[in-house]
């Protein structure tokens, strides 16, 4: 049965990216040694990777995050979703935004809707028995998990303090929710966390 999925790597103070953001520095002063267990780590961190690539039917992001990977310097065909070769079967990309791009560089992987619940729904359409899975940025994360349309929260929690940047929660008030640890898996690179969110 398919689940809203929340996946995203995250430093131990609470950032998906470093500061200073842009196209041509999309994780941030720091940020890419959130990924390291991506790039750089074990056979357990590869098989974390590799079952999340399997089970996911639908993608959904924000537009700060299209817009860098959608750059000249974003995906490319030895790399796309999941850091997998864009050969492979790739999900569809629901973006959501107010302002769709007249064009994309990417293709017609790409959808734009106008909200998460609306991201939400499509992917659910799509997914088949596959989960749609919310891969960023930390807004639209936020937004998922604050609005309850998140089945799971994964979190890649990487061994470094980045002290600024992109928060995955809000300094401010904002809606609280239970969660059950359903899942933990330990590497050098990262703890591979999944919990079920409580409805």
């Amino acid at each position: 049965m398919s689940q809203v999925v929340v996946d995203i790597s995250v430093s131990l103070d609470g950032y998906v990216t470093g500061p200073n953001v842009g196209l041509e520095n999309g994780l941030g002063d720091g940020g890419m040694a959130l990924h390291d267990w991506v790039f750089h780590g074990t056979d357990a961190d590869r098989a974390v990777l590799d079952a999340s690539f399997e089970t996911t039917g639908a993608v959904i992001q924000g537009r700060n995050l299209f817009d860098i990977i959608d750059a000249p310097g974003g995906w490319s065909e030895e790399m796309g979703y999941g850091a997998k070769p864009t050969g492979e079967v790739n999900p569809p990309v629901f973006v959501v935004t107010h302002t769709p791009p007249e064009k994309t560089r990417l293709g017609d992987r790409f959808r734009f809707v106008s909200t998460p619940s609306d991201a939400v729904a499509q992917g659910l359409e799509v997914a088949g028995s596959k989960d749609v899975v919310v891969m960023g940025g930390g807004q639209i994360c936020h937004q998922v998990l604050a609005a309850g349309l998140a089945d799971v929260l994964r979190l890649h929690l990487a061994p470094l303090v980045l002290g600024d940047g992109t928060r995955l929660f809000p300094a401010g008030a904002a809606p609280g929710y239970a969660l059950e640890l359903s899942d933990a898996v330990s590497t050098p690179s990262a703890q591979h966390l999944t919990y079920r969110v409580v409805k």
